[in-house]
């Protein structure tokens, strides 16, 4: 007897297409601000340094000391922030660090004198890597396995926004001195004081009730306040093996992003000859077409298309590299580079490292090991930033085929947790893999 073909039902409803209650986007917009902090006051102490060396009559040391203690202090915080955050509870610290920058914001806009200011760097930058990888570990445990890539990019999003302010602000302040400067990290302070008064006023979720979770054992995730990581914890397969591949990718990618988003312009003016109003411009220029390329990666950052993007977007950004150490830094070549690298970075940047991140690491140590990542990463970029312009005065050629070998070797990295870890990850049976959405 010939059995009847069953009638097809429905079909289940794309999670990536699924709306996001407004409470978790106001979640992620109140963490965001932890990376928009830490952008904007890396930009900010750029574009003001030059004024604080006349206003202050530094030297030269002091303005370096003050550079580079911006990046040490933020990898120091994040190493520390992280560990704190799942030893005394991420609400906690995620409350406490932003208010502990606001605080040193307002130093670094009051101080009389450069010892003062580097004393507010010192705390603004300690607090604003304390807050990264925690700030990005509580909008993980607040959001649904369905919604976590796209709240938690959009974290990125507010980055992109914070070196938009700090750069518009400084060029169009950029004769008004230290007037200037004090207005530039003054709406980093009062950011801060206001992101502390509403992070006071954020409620925890009461619990997923999504079925995806609960296959997964996360329903209570968000709500667990962790008390205490150990050792063992961590250097665990589950934990060490993402761990290393994420660092591998997020370092490798960063020596490149770093480099171009400290010595851009430096570079432009004295290996391309390009005028400073030149350089400044192009700079600019790019800012918001990285803006909206990134809330383009939010709106995909659920679906397969994450990464399949990813592939198209590393390939087109080592390509933008080789042009680049192809023609040694001139002018014409750099502006290629800088069309093919703003293009395609927001597909295959630091807005995937926070995905898989948030993917891929064990949910009850986070917090600490995306500290470490961060820390590390930072600290290598903090020395690579040391020895740039000698690199770049000895050969611009050497330096930028140097940083298309890392931007290859990120490439390879993010591929590995693409195929190798999301899969693996909890509740990737119920999300849609790239190569399943194919058929």
């Amino acid at each position: 007897m010939a059995r009847t073909p069953p009638v097809p039902g429905p079909a289940a409803p794309d999670p990536a297409r699924r709306p996001i209650p407004r409470h978790l986007w106001r979640a992620a917009a109140l963490s965001g601000m932890a990376s928009y902090l830490d952008a904007g006051l890396i930009v900010s102490i750029s574009v003001n340094l030059a004024v604080y060396r006349d206003g202050y009559g530094m030297g030269v040391w002091m303005a370096g000391a003050i550079s580079a203690i911006v990046t040490v202090c933020i990898a120091v915080g994040s190493l520390v922030g992280g560990w704190l955050a799942d030893l005394f509870g991420r609400r906690r610290v995620y409350n406490w660090d932003i208010f502990c920058f606001a605080l040193g914001a307002v130093v670094v806009t009051l101080a009389p004198n450069d010892i003062v200011l580097l004393v507010g760097v010192l705390v603004a930058g300690l607090a604003a890597g304390a807050d990264l990888p925690t700030s990005l570990a509580v909008v993980s445990d607040a959001a649904p396995a369905w919604a976590r890539g796209r709240l938690v990019a959009f974290t990125q999003v507010m980055w992109m926004l914070g070196i938009a302010v700090a750069a518009l602000l400084g060029f169009v302040l950029s004769t008004a001195g230290m007037t200037g400067a004090r207005l530039v990290t003054g709406q980093l302070a009062l950011a801060a004081l206001v992101t502390w008064l509403l992070r006071a006023r954020l409620k925890p979720p009461a619990g997923h009730d999504a079925p995806e979770d609960r296959a997964a054992g996360r329903e209570t995730e968000d709500a667990a306040v962790p008390h205490g990581v150990r050792a063992k914890d961590i250097w665990t397969r589950a934990a060490l093996l993402p761990m290393a591949a994420t660092f591998v990718f997020y370092v490798t990618w960063g020596l490149g992003a770093n480099t171009l988003g400290q010595f851009g312009t430096y570079l432009l003016v004295t290996v391309s000859d390009a005028s400073q109003s030149l350089a400044t411009g192009i700079n600019l220029a790019f800012i918001p077409i990285g803006v909206a390329l990134t809330l383009a990666f939010v709106r995909v950052a659920d679906s397969p298309w994450r990464d399949r993007l990813f592939h198209v977007a590393a390939a087109v950004q080592v390509l933008a590299f080789v042009v680049a150490a192809l023609t040694a830094g001139a002018l014409a070549g750099m502006l290629v580079f800088f069309v093919l690298y703003q293009l395609s970075n927001p597909f295959a940047g630091e807005a995937n490292y926070k995905v898989w991140s948030q993917l891929t690491l064990p949910a009850e140590t986070r917090g600490t090991t995306q500290g470490l990542t961060y820390a590390l990463s930072r600290g290598v970029f903090a020395v690579a930033a040391f020895f740039t312009p000698a690199l770049a005065e000895y050969s611009a050629a050497v330096l930028l085929w140097s940083i298309t070998a890392c931007m290859a070797l990120a490439a390879f990295a993010g591929v590995f947790v693409i195929r190798v870890l999301v899969p693996r990850a909890p509740g990737a049976a119920a999300r849609p893999h790239p190569r399943a959405a194919r058929t």
